[in-house]
């Protein structure tokens, strides 16, 4: 789907050139099915010594890459996110009613990001990572590979919209629409045009069917501004 809206529009006659001017803001949207979907399949253990801890959380984070072959995830689509290991104290009650915090091992974490093509499976993915041994869940998003193809269509639309306003107003003010003076593309004071945002960390349990997800569309936009000489 692709839509134009209007935009504020102005006839310069003030130009250096003594040429009259016309600049518009072309604005353009699109929606679209994502073509991948991303998860940050992590895993938490505690252990009595740093080795154990991290082995513990490498065991598990080695089944959900094997889990990941089974997929069919390529290489190239799977990367370790986070590595941590730190000591871990708990609170003791003293004799005298207060409290000490004393050594109670380590906690290690290792966190993987899978992306995924086959987005129907990503629910089954993330429900087989859990009986794997994994036990959060840091991100789910989706998005596009190539969203800079998206973007390039959007700036040409806006183009086309941007023209579209300046013959109509040319049209209207009785004048002819003479060439491209400047085109500046974002717009002066717009935000880039953006394809993916991925919702906020969850925690995840174990137990229960596979996750459901639902993909939506992603909406790519793009604004150009433009100035148009107006022809003698």
């Amino acid at each position: 789907m692709l839509l134009g809206s209007l935009s504020v529009a102005h006839a310069d006659e003030h130009a250096a050139s003594g040429e009259g001017r016309i600049s518009v803001v072309g604005r353009a949207r699109s929606e679209s099915a994502p073509d991948f979907a991303a998860v940050e399949i992590g895993v938490e253990a505690k252990g009595a010594t740093p080795a154990a801890a991290l082995d513990a959380a490498s065991a598990a984070v080695r089944a959900v890459l094997t889990l990941a072959a089974e997929f069919k995830v390529p290489e190239a689509d799977l990367r370790t996110s986070a590595v941590t290991l730190q000591p871990v104290t708990r609170s003791i009650r003293q004799p005298d009613g207060s409290f000490a915090e004393k050594p109670d091992g380590y906690r290690a974490t290792n966190s993987v990001r899978v992306r995924l093509s086959d987005m129907a499976r990503l629910g089954d993915l993330m429900r087989r990572a859990l009986d794997g041994g994994a036990n959060r869940i840091d991100g789910v998003g989706f998005g596009l590979r190539d969203p800079e193809a998206a973007e390039a269509a959007m700036r040409g639309a806006a183009m086309k919209d941007a023209r579209a306003q300046a013959e109509q107003l040319a049209q209207a003010a009785g004048v002819n629409l003479g060439r491209v003076v400047s085109i500046q593309s974002p717009a002066t004071g717009t935000a880039p045009p953006m394809a993916f945002a991925a919702p906020a960390p969850m925690r995840a349990k174990r137990g229960g069917t596979p996750v459901p997800l639902v993909a939506g569309t992603i909406e790519t936009g793009a604004e150009v501004s433009a100035t148009f000489a107006i022809a003698p």
